[in-house]
């Protein structure tokens, strides 16, 4: 078998792995809060110069050269991963339970089951108990989460909600128009915005749970607007229509090395013979 066609074959994985990447981010074009993901395709001269260093052997010599063509080809593969954490834009709602964040880095806190989780969708509702929640039904949190696990709670007779920029929630005396102070969003962020992992539901767990700040100044909190994804569609449209086209040449130089030059060398050895 030619070495040209596991050079395509695993070049051709690498093209199905972005494909998948980009059709996720695709599905999520219009995920309130939704954070792009991106891959690394790296190749053969950045794979050399990062093993390079860590060779076995001294380099410049000949069991250096062995090992470097043992370990590294020329076939493009993903060598990183990462988010991409910037702020999408917003779209104003008026509905006095929706709050964003206009400031990268930030997120909204939330309790479920495995514990606090991030996020930056923040359509939030009432549940049957008058507690707020996410969209999954996840309580949101309050500055005060060290201290009490009920979360934000707002009564029937609570009809008027107003938020400052910091996230402090106020409401209205029953049968009246006074304002006075409730509990606050918990704005929290985290030490390394790198340690996040997405786990599904829009949601961002940290290895640590104790690795971010709360921020109680935060100036970013915008009642009535949500933020949409940071997916750029024409940018994904871009993406897919160039890995779909590397993808197809991919299958050409494989039917090239199974078709043709076998067929070449089976007619060169059937003429010898």
């Amino acid at each position: 078998m030619q070495t040209g066609y596991y050079s395509s074959a695993a070049g051709m994985v690498t093209q199905f792995n972005r494909l998948d990447t980009i059709a996720n981010n695709l599905a999520n074009v219009n995920t309130l809060g939704f954070k792009e993901e991106n891959i690394i395709v790296g190749d053969f001269t950045r794979m050399f110069q990062e093993a390079r260093d860590e060779l076995p052997n001294a380099n410049q010599t000949k069991e250096a050269a062995k090992f470097l063509n043992r370990a590294l080809t020329k076939v493009p593969q993903i060598v990183d991963a990462f988010t991409d954490f910037s702020v999408g834009s917003f779209s104003k709602t008026s509905n006095k339970l929706d709050f964003a964040l206009g400031r990268e880095g930030l997120f909204f806190a939330v309790m479920t089951p495995q514990g606090i989780r991030l996020t930056r969708d923040g359509a939030f509702s009432l549940d049957a108990e008058g507690r707020l929640v996410n969209k999954q039904g996840y309580q949101v949190l309050s500055q005060e989460y060290t201290k009490s696990t009920s979360g934000i709670v707002l009564n029937d007779d609570e009809t008027i909600v107003k938020a400052d920029k910091n996230g402090q929630l106020y409401t209205n005396v029953p049968g009246t128009s006074n304002m006075i102070p409730k509990s606050s969003l918990l704005v929290v962020q985290p030490k390394d915005i790198r340690d996040l992992q997405k786990v599904g539901d829009n949601l961002f767990a940290l290895k640590d749970a104790k690795q971010f700040n709360p921020i109680e100044e935060s100036g970013a909190v915008m009642q009535g607007f949500v933020e949409k994804s940071n997916v750029n569609a024409v940018k994904m449209m871009t993406q897919l229509i160039e890995t779909n086209r590397l993808i197809g040449m991919y299958q050409k130089a494989m039917d090239t090395q199974m078709n043709e030059m076998n067929k070449d060398a089976i007619e060169k050895l059937a003429r010898k013979a």
